[in-house]
């Protein structure tokens, strides 16, 4: 039976330091999976790196010698002495290997339990190794698999349900202090990757208009252009306070942003309409003192956090119901994986025709017992054509010189004849 490898390192085994020496940028990613993939013993190979994890997915025939290469590939691939992080590498085989993914794909092994990001991440991974056909039999089905646990957690359970990152609970606090988003005007200062997860969060509410202010207009500009926004010079900032709603700052400014003096001056322009600003900057970028002045609402970082907190809490209690659809996941994939081995598959095989075969002399006689000879003597045939039938099919997948496609025969076999079902 081939075995299924999973080599890997995160943020539970290393240092950030170390972390972004072993990743490989995307561009590069489609040489490393069709070198991983010539390694000794590899059949199908994967990869996926982001800015937490590294790992390498395999099926090997020969997995002591796959696992070993694969570690001196990484060291080779990033150019740094495989002793400085072998010790923070792990290495899952087979159910293991499959509950590991699992995991990672519906974010419970994720630093954020919950965040979405990874899943999108590992499909893209996917679709990058199928379009280089790196990818087989048990890889596809185990990817397949994946996504189908990754979905059913994300739909069964509140794994998702509420806020822990800190752009994203900016944008919920501002969807709960007006009910709902529609119509209002949001005004984003900053356009680095708080701002970022600031619009992908923003996308998903109907917001009359956003603005991005940025002191690189250029940034600012690339920045709304994804969300159809519109962006406007750091000058501008103090006449746009006259029109809009909600304000989230998060700029890498040294001092504040906006003071407590501007927001009084518009407040005559803004006839009592009430303007909130959210400030996810450290050090601030709103002056705390903005607070003071009627119609005006200030929440800093600290604000979000205990609401961040409490929602971890309640993320983890829902992790619980995940790992428990991920058990079963598990079996069922360890249950398929092993058939792919040659006598269960012909033994499977055996029984579905002995009990075809049952069921059309049954059919046949319409209930009527033939005497005891008659019977054994049709036993014996039935047994000797289920010999002949399965002779030249159990010599081929037994035989030696098909080793390197087994699982896609058998898979086929079992397809074919609907043994799994």
């Amino acid at each position: 039976m081939h075995d299924i490898l999973l080599i890997g390192i995160n943020h539970k085994t290393a240092p950030v330091e170390l972390r972004e020496c072993l990743g490989f940028a995307k561009e590069r990613t489609d040489g490393a999976i069709g070198a991983l993939r010539r390694l000794p013993g590899v059949c199908e190979s994967l990869l996926y790196s982001t800015c937490n994890r590294v790992e390498l997915l395999l099926v090997s025939e020969d997995k002591r010698a796959s696992a070993e290469a694969a570690k001196a590939f990484i060291a080779e691939f990033n150019q740094i002495p495989l002793a400085r992080f072998e010790s923070a590498l792990y290495l899952h085989e087979n159910e293991h290997a499959a509950r590991h993914l699992f995991r990672v794909a519906s974010s419970l092994d994720s630093m954020i339990v919950g965040e979405p990001q990874i899943l999108g991440q590992i499909k893209d991974a996917y679709r990058q190794a199928s379009a280089a056909k790196t990818t087989g039999v048990i890889l596809n089905r185990l990817l397949h698999r994946t996504f189908f646990v990754a979905k059913r957690i994300r739909t069964e359970t509140g794994i998702g349900g509420r806020a822990v990152s800190i752009s994203y609970a900016a944008v919920e606090l501002a969807r709960k202090i007006f009910g709902a988003l529609d119509g209002k005007r949001v005004l984003l200062i900053g356009a680095g990757e708080m701002a970022e997860l600031a619009v992908e969060h923003l996308l998903r509410h109907p917001v009359a208009e956003t603005f991005v202010a940025n002191r690189t207009f250029e940034n600012g500009l690339a920045l709304a252009a994804r969300f159809n926004g519109r962006a406007i010079r750091f000058e501008e900032i103090g006449e746009h306070l006259k029109r809009v709603d909600i304000v989230i700052s998060s700029t890498g400014a040294p001092g504040l942003v906006i003071t407590r003096e501007e927001v009084r001056t518009v407040a005559r322009a803004r006839k009592n309409r009430p303007l909130f600003f959210i400030d996810i900057a450290v050090p601030r970028d709103i002056d705390p003192e903005i607070n003071r002045l009627d119609n005006a609402y200030v929440y800093d970082i600290d604000d979000l956090k205990g609401v961040i907190e409490e929602n971890i809490e309640d993320r983890q209690k829902e992790a619980v119901k995940g790992e428990r659809i991920i058990d079963e996941a598990v079996v069922r994939f360890r249950e398929w994986h092993e058939s792919l081995d040659v006598v269960p598959t012909i033994v499977s095989l055996r029984q579905k025709l002995d009990a075809m075969a049952e069921t059309e002399i049954r059919r046949t006689l319409h209930g009527n017992a033939l005497p005891p000879e008659s019977a054994q003597a049709l036993a014996r045939m039935m047994a000797a054509f289920i010999n002949k039938v399965l002779h030249e099919p159990t010599v081929f997948l037994k035989h030696e010189g098909m080793q390197a496609n087994k699982a896609l025969y058998l898979d086929a076999v079992r397809k074919l004849f609907k043994l799994d079902e």
